[in-house]
């Protein structure tokens, strides 16, 4: 289907101003533009029961760990939820209306690690910094008052491929037991040429060329691109992994590989369901205020939350 009316709105208007791509800016000028365009379209906050910062000792120093709580309540389960940006752009504050609406809506504690940035610290820095936090929260659930037995992982775009790689960590390490991993429109392959990569171009929206820029910040070495924690889809079996939500967008370069990290985890014996928002664009899960489909992305995500931590 053509791109959705709102959308079609958003990238003409860019088109109109003459906005420069990010991929095209200093870091420095895209990590602001960046944040200030996720504030825009990302709607009024809304209000949780309480936000507390955590200053952690992470493998490359303090790590900084925000914690959404939606009551009161004790022994809360968890979504350790990492943000997007690339692995280049973004900071915890890139992730506060996803994490304070899935927070009230999942009924779940959300925590938000501010993992260390490519290329001031590229691959694997911030997949050790996101399983840094994950043990911590984990170790930490009582004072917390969550519950460690109820722990899903989440992010979208960079965040998403950060998930999937923690949920190879811990099976790696024998555990943590995960309750899910919420993938939305994850970057699961560094390596790939494919239909969805090739096809979407266009220079207002999310394309080739900005999988290539990140990819070229985040990977000091081409060869980490073959790195099951760089790209999941690289690794050797994905049986035994917890259940998975994949979510993408029909005008993403992103969509394809998505979608067969979805067939190979179903071929693998994981239970998965995977969905494709037509129209959309990369990005919108973080959208809400702009398009109603990131409002419906974000309610199938809490939705599926609460099967998951019912158990």
């Amino acid at each position: 289907m053509p791109l959705d009316p709102q959308v079609q709105a958003m990238r003409d208007a860019k088109e109109r101003d003459a906005a420069a791509p990010l991929y095209t800016m200093s870091l420095d000028a895209a990590r602001a533009a960046d944040l200030a365009s996720i504030r825009a379209a990302g709607g009024s906050p809304e209000k949780v029961h309480e936000v507390a910062e955590h200053w952690i000792e992470g493998p490359g120093g303090r790590l900084l760990v925000r914690v959404y709580r939606p009551s009161a309540e004790r022994d809360l389960p968890v979504l350790m939820y990492f943000f997007g940006g690339g692995w280049v752009l973004g900071t915890v504050d890139t992730a506060d209306g996803i994490a304070r609406s899935l927070a009230n809506a999942a009924g779940c504690i959300v925590a938000v690690p501010g993992y260390r940035l490519a290329p001031e610290h590229p691959f694997p820095a911030a997949v050790e910094d996101c399983w840094a936090a994950t043990e911590w929260v984990i170790a930490n659930a009582a004072a917390l008052g969550a519950d460690p037995a109820r722990v899903a992982v989440g992010g979208d775009s960079a965040g998403g491929n950060l998930a999937a790689g923690i949920t190879l960590m811990a099976q790696e390490a024998g555990g943590p037991a995960l309750a899910g991993q919420l993938l939305v429109y994850p970057n699961t392959d560094q390596t790939a040429d494919d239909e969805s990569m090739r096809a979407n171009d266009d220079t207002y929206l999310f394309n080739h060329h900005s999988v290539a820029w990140y990819r070229e910040h985040y990977l000091a070495d081409p060869d980490d691109a073959y790195n099951p924690l760089a790209s999941p889809l690289q690794a050797e079996s994905l049986a035994g992994l917890p259940p998975a939500l994949v979510i993408t967008a029909e005008y993403d370069p992103l969509r394809d590989q998505g979608e067969r990290y979805a067939a190979r985890l179903a071929q693998e014996g994981v239970p998965v369901a995977v969905t494709r928002y037509e129209g959309m664009i990369h990005g919108f899960f973080a959208m809400p205020g702009s398009l109603e489909a990131g409002k419906v992305a974000q309610a199938q995500a809490a939705k599926q939350l609460r099967v998951w931590f019912e158990g």
